[in-house]
């Protein structure tokens, strides 16, 4: 005797498969637009991002050569003579000192200058001077230029990763608004059908 075929007689049903790209009757429009939506932030955090810290590295950079250029054009170093000690510079180590110098034109001018503590009166300082004979800073540095440069760039891909961040997080929390109002709509309409089915 041969056991029985459990299996119907017939053909077979034709078998589905999911191909990709197929559209999931569970996703709500809204779950499509913030799938959209978040491909376009990745688009621009990979492209957009690069290019605006380049763009702002660059920038900064230029901006601060510039800036050495200038100022070494306007400022040159000179060896001044101490005169006094005028007052103590609080807890820096560092005291105000009156100096004397000679320009290359033979002009004697004054100033004054921070030096360290233990500068005596009739000591030799190097001091920076402009070309009206005003006592100034130093020039600033290639390197200072470049580190300028670096730092314009990190803080603009910062500031474009947290704009990107925010506005995902925007989205989301706005499209988490309405989903919950539209759940709470369709639950009014569906909970007395559920309640007029299983009464307590």
């Amino acid at each position: 005797m041969s056991a029985r075929n459990p299996r119907p007689s017939g053909p077979l049903p034709p078998h589905r498969e999911h191909t990709p790209g197929t559209a999931n009757p569970l996703r709500r429009p809204s779950d499509r637009f913030e799938s959209w939506f978040g491909c376009f932030l990745l688009l621009v955090l990979a492209l957009g991002l690069p290019a605006v810290a380049l763009g702002a590295g660059r920038t900064a950079y230029h901006s601060g050569m510039h800036t050495v250029q200038t100022q070494l054009a306007e400022r040159h170093q000179v060896n001044a003579s101490v005169e006094s000690i005028t007052e103590n510079i609080g807890a820096t180590a560092k005291e105000q000192a009156s100096i004397r110098w000679t320009d290359d034109d033979g002009t004697v001018r004054t100033g004054s200058t921070p030096v360290k503590s233990d500068t005596r009166e009739g000591a030799t300082v190097r001091v920076w001077v402009t070309g009206d004979g005003d006592v100034t800073g130093p020039s600033m540095t290639k390197e200072q230029a470049v580190t300028t440069g670096w730092f314009a760039g990190g803080a603009a891909a910062v500031g474009v990763a947290s704009a990107l961040y925010v506005a995902r997080v925007g989205v989301r929390h706005t499209l988490d608004r309405r989903r919950y109002t539209q759940w709470d709509a369709e639950w009014e309409q569906v909970e007395p059908l559920w309640a007029g089915r299983f009464p307590r």
